[in-house]
């Protein structure tokens, strides 16, 4: 399996790599929102770790682009932000998961759900 990690903070792309590399053959890595589509349509990973918050482009804004050109992507987001408002904007943008940073092993369900 592949995943894609969009991840504005290097420490925190390196401990979700950490914490998921036993479960993904290969994992890319990108910083923003605005180069996550592009990495998606290239490495069509199995996965994508999308972070809410970033610079240029937010992960609400590159969940729907994703989704519109791939509607089958499996995109769970991850944030420090826990808001009903925002799972549900993440749900209405097409990502079919939401952890929190702070309790990782939520996504460890979530891979084992689909």
């Amino acid at each position: 399996m592949k995943a894609l990690i969009v991840e504005d903070n290097a420490k925190m792309r390196r401990m979700l790599t950490d914490f998921i590399g036993h479960k993904f053959e290969q994992i890319y890595e990108c910083t923003d929102g605005s180069q996550a589509f592009s990495l998606y349509a290239e490495h069509l990973p199995d996965w994508v770790l999308m972070d809410w918050q970033m610079a240029e482009t937010d992960g609400i804004f590159a969940t729907r682009q994703i989704i519109a050109e791939f509607p089958a992507a499996q995109i769970c987001m991850v944030t420090t932000f826990e808001s009903e408002e925002l799972r549900q904007e993440a749900k209405a943008a097409g990502a079919c998961g939401f952890v929190l940073k702070r309790n990782l092993f939520e996504f460890e369900t979530l891979l084992n759900e689909c």
